[in-house]
């Protein structure tokens, strides 16, 4: 077994224990009806794939995010030479999925965040971990989340994830939108994405919407 799979129940255990997995909290302001994020973590059929699964998520697109507009094409990208990563960009509603819940799902069902510029079987810049917010509050969750798994020793390795502002977001070629959905059973993800969403419903079957339990 996988170092990352011996750590995962622990690191529900503590986000659990720090009230992650709890209701947003409370505040002033009642949140907008949707947010946006974006989340790296490897190829991105299989990151899109695990949260468009999750209630409260209204809408996924695959793209790429770091870098600049005259490389967010797939061609380009895949050298590994620019500063792209392949992303999901996530709009949710905080009144049903919070973004402490969102960051659970990240840290130890769609991605292994100990792993430095390769995901699996995936090597190069283009597919390492890295959050990009989009809000004061979504940097702070996620820097503090972070910090949590690091004290606690969760992981046999560092977290590498960077966390960085969102500059812009560019949409992936239409043939990767929604790729799991359209080949399920492609050979990259039976193998590789397939067990993600199979842990996903095993650590948090109360996130997952109804449709795909």
């Amino acid at each position: 077994m996988h170092p990352f799979e011996r750590t995962r129940c622990a690191i529900i255990a503590l986000l659990l224990l720090a009230g992650s997995l709890g209701a947003a909290p409370q505040r002033a302001t009642p949140p907008e009806p949707t947010e946006r994020i974006v989340l790296a973590g490897g190829c991105f059929w299989g990151m899109q794939a695990v949260f468009q699964r999750l209630v409260g998520v209204r809408r996924t697109v695959v793209g790429y995010a770091g870098g600049s507009a005259r490389t967010a094409h797939y061609e380009i990208v895949s050298t590994g030479q620019t500063r792209q990563a392949e992303s999901v960009e996530i709009w949710f509603d905080p009144h049903v999925i919070s973004l402490r819940q969102l960051f659970a799902v990240y840290f130890t069902v769609a991605h292994n965040p100990t792993e430095l510029n390769y995901q699996g079987p995936d090597v190069g810049h283009q597919y390492r971990s890295e959050i990009f917010y989009t809000t004061a509050h979504q940097r702070a969750v996620a820097e503090a989340t972070i910090a949590a798994l690091t004290k606690a020793h969760r992981f046999d390795a560092p977290i590498v994830t960077l966390v960085a502002p969102l500059r812009a977001f560019y949409r992936a070629e239409a043939y990767h939108q929604n790729f799991e959905r359209k080949h399920p059973n492609d050979p990259y993800i039976v193998e590789v994405d397939l067990p993600k969403l199979r842990a996903l419903r095993r650590a948090f079957p109360d996130l997952v919407a109804h449709a795909h339990r």
